[in-house]
């Protein structure tokens, strides 16, 4: 699908009907959403430039991401996708500058495009300037990843709470279940997912906008803006390093707390042999098949072989809690 933008006194005008013969009139912006054969040679031919293709665009060599050809630049960044939904994935974008058009290339649909679309439409940022919408482009692509990065910061917030939680003063100490605790494992994997992609997205933007700062012409005012961007974009990995090692701590705390509850089941068995041990010994030996026992015609020998049961049973529990074992 194409969306091609031209600027306008109100907004943009946005196109997505084009018959594929003449480019509409004043279009800067040209978005191609998993374009067909037919839309990709429509656009060659229009501006006379490669439409980078989809096995182009996930190479992972500077080389294959960032280059001129025939008079324009070619950027590829991954961003993320998919955030809002189950389909969290990392996106490969291509940004194609000529002087004066901008092509964008992309298979997946980053929330970022609508939000810009929905700003271009609403007023008139959009200028006939190409390679000042690709400067608002990537200020918006940068403010969505910076969403993203405070949103799972404030999720961290939540799991570090529920991992850490503790009972008011005086209450039993509440555990956490074992449905609770893989719930927990399942929310830091996501978290994970999240600040790795965020990552990602960040070091390639960081090389984008690096290397459009010197190829951009020195003359044009979006050199300013790009070395903002940079700034912006360093911050950004910091905080998604920041994330990743919070990530790494919270893995291992769940980790130890799983251990602790197997540990503490483990230690309830040890506890139940301790306390039904001694009983058994002496039910056992009560329970001996001789002909003469002491206590076999004594009035009180139930009693008696009760109590001692009871006494050895709770003897032992007493004397480890007094010792701090239990």
């Amino acid at each position: 699908m194409l969306r091609i933008f031209s600027p306008g006194e109100n907004g943009a005008t946005c196109v997505t009907d084009c018959d594929l013969n003449t480019l509409p009139a004043g279009a800067v912006w040209i978005d191609m959403l998993s374009p067909t054969p037919e839309e990709e040679r429509f656009v060659e031919d229009a501006l006379g430039v490669l439409v980078p293709t989809r096995d182009e665009m996930i190479e992972i060599e500077p080389s294959s991401r960032l280059y001129q050809e025939n008079g324009a630049l070619y950027v590829t960044a991954t961003l993320v996708a998919g955030h809002d939904t189950d389909d969290l994935h990392g996106a490969a974008v291509s940004f194609v500058l000529t002087p004066a058009h901008l092509i964008t290339v992309r298979y997946a649909t980053p929330k970022v495009f609508d939000i810009v679309k929905a700003n271009f439409e609403r007023s008139d940022v959009l200028t006939a300037d190409p390679a000042m919408t690709l400067v608002q482009l990537l200020d918006g692509i940068v403010d969505r990843l910076a969403d993203v990065l405070e949103h799972t910061g404030g999720e961290m917030d939540h799991v570090s709470a529920a991992a850490f939680r503790r009972a008011a003063p005086g209450a039993r100490k509440a555990r956490l279940t074992t449905v609770a605790l893989q719930s927990l494992l399942s929310r830091i994997g996501h978290i994970h997912d999240v600040v790795s992609k965020a990552r990602d997205s960040a070091l390639t933007l960081a090389r984008l906008v690096g290397y459009l700062t010197f190829a951009i012409d020195r003359e044009k005012s979006p050199r300013e803006h790009l070395k903002s961007l940079q700034r912006d974009i360093a911050a950004l990995t910091d905080h998604a390093n920041y994330l990743g090692n919070n990530v790494t701590f919270l893995l291992d705390a769940v980790l130890g707390l799983i251990n602790l509850e197997q540990t503490n089941v483990t230690k309830i068995f040890s506890v139940a042999a301790l306390v039904f041990l001694p009983p058994t010994l002496v039910a056992g030996i009560y329970g001996m098949n001789f002909a003469i026992l002491p206590e076999l015609k004594w009035h009180f020998g139930y009693a008696w072989a009760l109590g001692l049961m009871l006494f050895s049973a709770v003897t032992p529990y007493m004397i480890f809690r007094w010792r701090g074992w239990l």
